[in-house]
Formats: C-alpha cells, sequence, structure tokens
C-alpha cells in the first residue's frame, strides 16, 4: 500500500491549494483564543485583537481572534465531503484581562461556528491532561469564596458535515480491513479520556518549541482510526510539528497539512528515520493489547466466537474478522511533501 502526504507552507485561512469535497476528515487542533501565547499571532493576523487587549477589552479581543478561526472554518467546509468529519481539538483559556478574571469558552465559540455553518455536533471526548502542579486551585488558596477551578481537560469537539453518514460500497475492503478492535471501541469512543498523557516535542530550537502546542500521537491516531478508512485523506490545517501526518503514517492514511511558519517543515524530516520503527510499534502494540483481553476473558471463562483472519487471534465479532494492520516500510520525498510505502505489519 502506499499513502501520500502533501505538507505545504500556507495560511489556514486560504486552503485554495486543497480542492473542494477532497477531504475525509480534519484532525486538528488550533491556537487557542485568550492563551497568551498566541497573541502575537492572532494580533499579527488582525492588529485589531491587539489594540483590544491594550484597552483591557476581553470580550472583544475574544471575539477578534475566534473571527480570524472563523475562515479557517469556512475553508473545512468546502474541503470537506458530504458526511466527512472534523474533529477539533480545543481548550478553554483563563485569563485576567483589566483586572477582571473569568474563563473564555472557546469550545462554546467553536461549537457555535460549526452549527452556523451547517455542521452536525456529535458526542464529544473530553480528555483530561495530567497537571503540571500539585496545587488544584487558582486564586486565594483555603479561604473562600474566591479560588477557582484548575482547567486540567481540553475538548475534542467532533462534527460531520451535511447531516448523512458517509455510503461506501458493499462489502469495502478498504473500510473492513479499517475496523478497530471490540475493546479498542468500548476505550476510544468514551467521551472522557484519562490515559492519554501531554507529550513534549523533541524539538531543538528553543523558539520553535516555544511555538509548539503539539498533542500527543495517540490523539490523532485515535480519531483518525475512529473516522476514517484507508485510502481516505486527513487534513491538518494547522500542522505544526506535524503530529496528524506522522500519525497518519502510522494509520495509513494519505494527508495535507497545512503550516504558516516554514520552520516548522525543515525539522519535520528529522521524524522520518525512526518512523518505520515507530509505526510497527504502534500496530503490534495494538496488536499485544488485543491478545492481552483475549487471555482475560478465557480466564474468565469466556470464549471468543470469531477468528482473525489475518492475524492468529481470536475477536469478539464479525465485523473485527478482516482487521488488518500496516506499517511504513519506506518515506521518500515527493514533489510537494512525502510519499510513505507501507506493508502488513509484520509480527516477527
Amino acid at each position: 500500500m502506499e499513502t501520500t502526504h502533501r505538507v505545504f507552507v500556507g495560511d489556514a485561512r486560504d486552503l485554495s491549494a486543497v480542492d473542494d469535497s477532497s477531504v475525509e476528515l480534519v484532525v486538528t487542533s488550533p491556537p487557542y483564543p485568550m492563551i497568551e501565547m498566541w497573541d502575537d499571532l492572532f494580533t499579527d493576523l488582525d492588529p485589531a485583537v491587539g489594540d483590544a487587549l491594550d484597552a483591557g477589552d476581553g470580550r472583544a479581543a475574544f471575539e477578534a481572534m475566534h473571527a480570524q478561526l472563523d475562515r479557517v472554518w469556512d475553508e473545512l467546509e468546502r474541503v470537506l465531503i458530504d458526511g466527512g468529519i472534523a474533529c477539533i481539538n480545543v481548550g478553554d483559556a483563563t485569563r485576567s484581562v483589566d483586572d477582571s478574571f473569568r474563563v473564555y469558552p472557546n469550545h462554546a465559540r467553536v461549537l457555535s461556528a460549526f452549527e452556523e455553518r451547517g455542521f452536525d455536533p456529535l458526542p464529544d471526548v473530553l480528555w483530561r491532561k495530567p497537571a503540571n502542579s500539585a496545587a488544584k486551585f487558582m486564586g486565594s488558596g483555603m479561604i473562600p469564596p474566591n479560588a477557582y477551578v484548575t482547567l486540567e481537560h481540553e475538548y475534542i469537539l467532533v462534527f460531520r458535515k451535511g447531516g448523512q453518514r458517509r455510503s461506501f460500497e458493499p462489502g469495502a475492503d478498504r473500510r473492513y480491513e479499517a475496523a478497530y478492535f471490540w475493546e479498542e471501541r468500548n476505550r476510544w469512543f468514551s467521551d472522557v479520556w484519562t490515559e492519554v498523557t501531554g507529550e513534549l516535542q523533541a524539538l531543538e530550537d528553543d523558539e520553535l518549541r516555544e511555538r509548539s502546542a503539539a498533542y500527543p500521537l495517540e490523539i490523532p491516531y485515535r480519531l483518525i482510526c475512529m473516522y476514517s478508512a484507508y485510502e481516505d485523506t486527513v487534513l491538518d490545517p494547522f500542522w505544526g510539528t506535524g503530529t496528524t501526518t506522522l500519525a497518519a503514517m502510522c494509520a495509513g492514511r494519505n494527508s495535507i497539512g497545512a503550516e504558516l511558519e516554514s520552520a516548522f517543515l525543515e525539522t519535520f524530516d528529522d521524524h522520518l528515520e525512526e518512523l518505520p520503527s515507530l509505526s510497527r510499534s504502534v500496530g503490534r502494540t495494538r496488536l499485544e493489547r488485543h491478545r492481552e483481553f483475549v487471555e482475560r476473558r478465557r480466564g474468565e471463562g469466556e470464549s471468543l466466537e470469531y477468528e482473525a483472519e489475518h492475524y492468529e487471534t481470536p475477536v469478539m465479532t464479525a465485523m473485527e474478522r478482516e482487521i488488518r494492520l500496516w506499517e511504513v516500510c519506506e518515506v521518500v520525498d515527493a514533489a510537494d511533501g512525502y510519499r510513505a510505502e507501507h506493508a502488513p505489519l509484520s509480527l516477527e
């Protein structure tokens, strides 16, 4: 199997390099409005953001920042196929502006923006991040009433374009081979993820590291497996360090990435040398976890009725029989990105 991965330097508000209705899935984490590390970026996009912050008008700054993201959502509406899915990882922000402390509900504003564009919201996921400190409060400590709850979670908002589920040709191999295991479904489709931890990116450039807010590989990998089939194309308009592209390569999907800063693209090749071993590890871990699940069921006196066609292991349901996992053998440069060669997962 071969997958292609296009990456280009460009403004996510103008994805003219991406054709209409050419993307099946969007997985992205945009810059979060009212998080201070993104103030300069939003001000560069619209000087009114900086003016509002200087004037102590947090609400106006919040709305001006989201107005820039709205232009990206317009592009996602254009490039997604009908029935395509958009997964937006976003966190709320707490901030004092002009001596007024409050939460800025980014997830609610993004939810409203997608609904206005005709997307149907689907059940979302709360990703609970590990606390960076033992302190579980903000404000006045142990004396009521002026302490505040800390934000230790982010939202993965899920939307479907067009209202109707995607249709496939009967018995489509690319769909059935992309199935997940029964126990993965139960874990992945929970509305709270507590076992996924944040991840520091291995960037040697200190300035790049400060401008990176990448999520851990596990998040885009899960979402890609949950909401796409083989041969699908995954888009990340806020590409950053390329985590979504790495996840798409491991998952055997095509991908497109747009990134405003060329410096991030220049560091991406450093990740590719280890990609074959990473993809093999991801696939083997999934299979090993499934076999551990099988042994637990057997230990409880239960048997599994079906057998996987490509692996020597029983499975819970008939829909799992055709599961096929792939690993990356080689990644080579292409005209506008990369081409990845995949082989069936090696078990040796």
